[in-house]
């Protein structure tokens, strides 16, 4: 990535897994993005960029940290009771798209749309949610970079997948 494409990033950190870009203003973190490892690293622009750092940098020395972040509102309603229950899976653990389709009387495909759809990996612990059969996508990609960052936060969380 280019510098001049930094810009648009109060962060850009390095992870075992890769970069992770930041989005954020002085008050809400807009969207954390998944970054290949070629990407150039950028220090925290302001307090909340140095806030989400210093909680990511927590949960990769303890996966079962919690995070407390203000993150802006978006995604539909039915995207935010797909997160919500994202969400509440603990570290360590998996669920299956069928699962939480069925949990929210949904069908699983729509649960994957949203998770791939989510602004906040890590935050909205999204590589917790599995295929019925495998490890499944991981944020609309089902192989690749994408699904090596899924699979080292599974391995990191202490779940097979």
């Amino acid at each position: 990535m280019r510098d001049e494409q930094l810009i648009d990033y109060a962060a850009v950190m390095e992870t075992p897994f890769g970069k992770l870009g930041i989005r954020s203003d002085d008050t809400v973190v807009h969207e954390l993005v998944f970054l290949p490892a070629r990407t150039t690293s950028k220090p925290a622009s302001s307090k909340l960029a140095q806030r989400v750092v210093a909680q990511i940098e927590r949960y990769l020395k303890d996966p079962s940290a919690d995070f407390d972040l203000p993150l802006r509102s978006v995604g539909t309603d039915f995207q935010k009771r797909v997160w919500q229950q994202i969400s509440a899976i603990p570290a360590g653990k998996t669920r299956s798209y069928g699962e939480l389709a069925k949990s929210i009387r949904s069908a699983p495909r729509a649960v994957g749309q949203a998770c791939g759809a989510n602004f906040y990996p890590l935050v909205i612990p999204c590589h917790r949610v599995v295929s019925a059969t495998g490890l499944g996508g991981f944020a609309h990609h089902d192989e690749g970079f994408h699904l090596r960052v899924k699979q080292w936060l599974l391995a990191h969380e202490g779940s097979a997948g």
